[in-house]
């Protein structure tokens, strides 16, 4: 779970980066889903978008990609989505820590 400091600074990373994930008239498939758990893979951090043909709003393909990839929804602005999985052997994000309660 992200707290707000680190999808503040997630967000902010995401803000220059190309989209590489669309969704489009088809909907969620089996290849969506295996193209953005590599990318995932490969760049910790993406953008998506759900084209204007799309039977799903961005924050519907996003809620469905996210549990099927073990990743985190950062934001959903418009028809785009951003979506953050750390890379389990070579993490190169480093969040900011959380802090802890008293």
């Amino acid at each position: 779970m992200l707290t707000s400091k680190q999808r503040a600074y997630l967000r902010s990373l995401a803000n220059p980066i190309e989209t590489i994930v669309f969704v489009g008239k088809g909907g969620m498939s089996d290849q969506i889903i295996k193209q953005v758990d590599d990318a995932l893979t490969a760049r910790e951090l993406i953008k998506g978008k759900c084209l204007e043909n799309c039977p799903l709003s961005s924050r519907e393909a996003a809620d469905i990609i996210a549990p099927e990839t073990d990743s985190e929804v950062v934001q959903v602005i418009g028809s785009k989505f951003v979506l953050y999985r750390p890379n389990p052997d070579e993490p190169v994000i480093q969040l900011p820590k959380a802090k802890k309660n008293r």
